[in-house]
């Protein structure tokens, strides 16, 4: 006789939760840094114009490295993101996540105040047979110390389409991503 498992409303409720945090996992796994990777100071000629990154959230982890950019910082670039999607890119994470980048992020720099600024982020996260897409805007980071890393302020997310699965919107808590150009 086989056991038939029931699904209770514990149970919706708790994968409801995973699906959450993979919209964040996700949303956030599109820009941040490795501290593997050299960071160069402001003043260093040793560039090679790409971006590594790196994040664990709800214990699963995405990574991505060698993404090409536009420019080096402080100047304007943008991270092309067929160097961060597979096949051309390498973004992988853990956990049985898989996220898409769906644009080529902007971002500026304020070297004065270190910051930087992102104007869009727009990233399809997948588990299963559940897909969720977001999008972010202005996003600020903090520059650490006189490396080239950023470090996220807070920012919130808005669902542009997916699952009814997928919450309205998420949000990546100040620190839980940064991005490192080499």
């Amino acid at each position: 006789m086989r056991h038939i498992t029931h699904i209770t409303h514990r149970t919706r409720i708790s994968r409801f939760t995973g699906i959450a945090g993979t919209a964040t996992l996700v949303l956030a796994a599109a820009f941040t840094g490795t501290g593997s990777a050299l960071a160069h100071g402001p003043g260093s000629s040793a560039v090679d114009l790409k971006a590594d990154g790196v994040i664990v959230v709800a214990g699963s982890t995405c990574t991505w490295t060698n993404a090409s950019t536009s420019a080096a910082a402080p100047a304007a670039l943008t991270i092309d993101r067929t160097t961060i999607n597979p096949p051309g890119g390498n973004l992988a994470c853990g956990g049985g996540i898989a996220a898409t980048l769906n644009n080529n992020p902007a971002f500026t720099f304020d070297d004065a105040a270190g910051t930087a600024r992102t104007d869009l982020i727009d990233i399809t996260g997948r588990q299963s047979f559940i897909s969720c897409r977001y999008k972010a805007v202005n996003i600020v980071w903090d520059r650490d110390g006189t490396s080239r890393k950023y470090v996220n302020r807070a920012f919130t997310a808005a669902k542009t389409s997916g699952s009814f699965l997928c919450p309205g919107s998420v949000t990546t808590p100040a620190g839980d991503a940064s991005v490192l150009f080499h």
